[in-house]
Order: C-alpha cells, then sequence, then structure tokens
C-alpha cells in the first residue's frame, strides 16, 4: 500500500478478536484427538518416543495457530482522507488489496450479529462499500463496530 501525495492515514481497523477466539477453539477441538489417540496408545510407546510424538502434535498445532493468526490480524481496513483500501490476506504468499475513493462511495451496507451486538466484546459483523464503478465492493468481515466504521467514513466523506 502506498500512499498517494497529501493522503494521510485517519484510521486503521483490524478484524474483530471474537471470531478469532472461536476459529482458535475450532483448531484446539480438531487437535484433541491426536492427543487422545496418544493417551491410549501410550503402553505402546517408550517414554521417549511418547513425549516426541506430544512434541510433534504440539508443534503442527503451534504452526497451525501461528499461521492462523498471521493471516487473521494482517487483514485490515485502512481509511485515509481521500480513499478506502481493504488489505486482504488469502495466504501469507497472497495478499489482495482493492480500494475505493471516498468520492466514489455510493452505498456502505453494514451487518451485525443481532441482539448480541449491545455488548461491546460481541459487537462485530461485516461491512460492504459499493463504489460507483460496479467492479469495486469492499468487504470486510468480522470488522469491529461495523456501524461505527459507516459513519465515521460518511463523517469523513462529508468534510
Amino acid at each position: 500500500m502506498n500512499l498517494r501525495e497529501g493522503e494521510q492515514i485517519l484510521k486503521i481497523y483490524h478484524h474483530h478478536p471474537t471470531p478469532f477466539v472461536f476459529q482458535i477453539l475450532k483448531v484446539v477441538l480438531a487437535t484433541s484427538p491426536f492427543f487422545f489417540l496418544l493417551f491410549i496408545l501410550q503402553s505402546a510407546f517408550s517414554t521417549f518416543a511418547y513425549v516426541i510424538a506430544h512434541l510433534i502434535v504440539l508443534a503442527i498445532f503451534s504452526l497451525v495457530v501461528v499461521y492462523l493468526s498471521l493471516i487473521y490480524w494482517l487483514d485490515k481496513l485502512v481509511i485515509t482522507n481521500l480513499r478506502v483500501i481493504h488489505i486482504d490476506w488469502k495466504y501469507l504468499t497472497v495478499r489482495d488489496e482493492a480500494e475505493g475513493l471516498l468520492d466514489d462511495i455510493q452505498d456502505i451496507l453494514t451487518a451485525e450479529k443481532g441482539l448480541l451486538s449491545f455488548f461491546p466484546f460481541l459487537d462485530y459483523g461485516d461491512i460492504k462499500i459499493d463504489t460507483a464503478s460496479s467492479h469495486v465492493t469492499l468487504t470486510f468481515e468480522h470488522a469491529p463496530n461495523p456501524e461505527g466504521i459507516r459513519q465515521f467514513i460518511y463523517h469523513i466523506r462529508h468534510q
């Protein structure tokens, strides 16, 4: 992301942490059968092999958590005084970058999680920014306080 002349970053939004916690819990649940299987087969291994097997499963689990963490936290929505930029990491080596000028924004749609959005730690949802060009639509999932982001963009636009 390169800033243009006279452009300043006003705010950077990252994903809300609650969906990330759910994603990590899924990984823990997916890893637990492997630890259970090692526990059941404990008598078939020597103590050294048993410890090594646990370390291998733990290392793989740790690598998956680190990978998911990097992908989740590298995604961001950058709002400058001229445009809105969405940086979306698909993998650690593949990044999509989409932008829309503030003057070209036609509509901003938000979707939150119903009654649970009244609690700040659960106030997240999706924000979809449509521009004048039908080809550019910025979609930022798991945004913290999507209604607040929408109001901030409208406020910046009308200054």
